[in-house]
């Protein structure tokens, strides 16, 4: 390894080191970052992660505020900065070149802890991953995010896991990328897929049901169902159909696994929604998809509160980093509220842990004690790769 964590620090935060200690469980695990030259590196990954962290637990606005914020608060250039400071410059080399795969190791690491951690919520309907795009605002500049002629976006594709209520998987593409090709990579053996009509395949449906991946998708409701069973459904239900079918048109799309469609209708809407779960009954199958809504809650809490999507790369890669620190600042967040509060990420607890943080570097400025607990610092071994 490149790196070990030692005590340091004369301006610290105990509220901060317990936000933080997820990571260093897992970042002496991560695979080693090198130079690509003869230089050594100006900003090594454990730098790049510590500024992304913090990026977004500040609330940064831009790059330039959290690189101003480097230089000139003592608590971040003590503790976040590059033990020699960092340009404007050699941050946006970092971020848009290098540590994606270092952060992807964070993310997936920390994800298995957070699930292990986190109470599960409506485990007796499976383990439910809701799956949905988002797309994020971009700039001309970026040539890469193709949507439409003078408007640029790209899109990110999500898996969120209900059941622990985190994110669990993205993926990054321009803003007119296909959804559906994701739904196979973002979901594992035994998991169901819970998605909006946009995801409705009839292939695809069939290729789940032969990876042992299940679905659970609304469906459009004029789509040709070929009736194998009807199974009852009760009076006075806001349930009113439930069948075993082939979706699609016989000889063109049909489906060639039979599918189970249930159709229920909320405040005079009718949701028709396909699925391969036949252990489940009609009203679980409609509660399932209505947790759906939970990613949509997700993005907009992410959106307005991480401020995951101010910009502070334009290269897809960069992108992809930015997107990937929102993730695992956001496990970070989780992991901290339920162990503090035993309650889910929310904006007021985060508020109050930003306050209580800054209370307690007031306290540590102005203390003349010595410094406790263990804190983060770059500590080089003898290697012969460059770092």
């Amino acid at each position: 390894m490149a790196h070990i964590l030692i005590p340091k620090r004369k301006i610290q935060s105990s509220t901060f080191d317990k936000y933080i200690a997820p990571l260093l469980k897992s970042l002496p695990l991560a695979p080693e970052l090198v130079s690509r030259g003869d230089r050594p590196l100006k900003m090594t990954f454990e730098d790049q992660l510590k500024a992304l962290v913090y990026f977004h637990l500040q609330e940064h606005s831009s790059g330039r505020h959290l690189i101003q914020d480097l230089k000139d608060n003592d608590f971040a250039k003590e503790n976040i900065a590059p033990v020699d400071g960092i340009s404007r410059s050699s941050f946006s080399e970092a971020i848009n070149h290098r540590g994606l795969e270092q952060l992807q190791f964070i993310f997936e690491d920390l994800y298995k802890q957070a699930v292990k951690v986190l109470p599960k919520e409506h485990k007796g309907l499976g383990e439910l991953v809701s799956i949905d795009g988002s797309l994020i605002d971009a700039v001309l500049s970026m040539y890469w995010a193709d949507y439409r002629k003078g408007s640029k976006k790209a899109k990110a594709h999500c898996g969120f896991n209900i059941n622990s209520g985190i994110p669990s998987k993205v993926f990054l593409t321009e803003g007119n990328g296909g959804e559906r090709p994701f739904v196979d990579q973002i979901l594992s053996k035994g998991q169901t897929g819970v998605m909006d009509r946009g995801y409705q395949s009839h292939r695809d449906f069939d290729l789940l049901q032969d990876g042992n991946k299940h679905f659970v998708c609304r469906i459009k409701a004029r789509t040709t169902r070929t009736i194998i069973k009807k199974h009852p459904v009760e009076s006075n239900s806001y349930i009113f159909y439930d069948a075993l079918v082939l979706l699609g048109t016989p000889g063109q799309n049909q489906t060639k696994n039979p599918v189970r469609v249930v159709g229920y209708e909320i405040a005079g809407s009718k949701y028709y929604i396909a699925t391969d779960r036949h252990d489940l009954t009609a009203k679980q199958i409609a509660t399932v998809y209505k947790l759906r809504w939970n990613i949509e809650s997700f993005f907009k809490w992410w959106k307005e509160h991480l401020k995951v999507y101010h910009l502070i790369a334009r290269s897809e890669y960069g992108l992809m980093v930015q997107i990937l620190g929102g993730l695992i600042s956001y496990l970070l967040m989780a992991i901290y509220c339920h162990e503090e509060f035993n309650e889910k990420v929310s904006i007021e607890r985060i508020r109050q842990l930003r306050t209580k943080i800054l209370n307690e570097l007031f306290q540590s400025k102005d203390s003349s004690g010595p410094p406790k607990g263990k804190k983060w610092k770059k500590h080089k071994k003898t290697s012969a790769a460059k770092t």
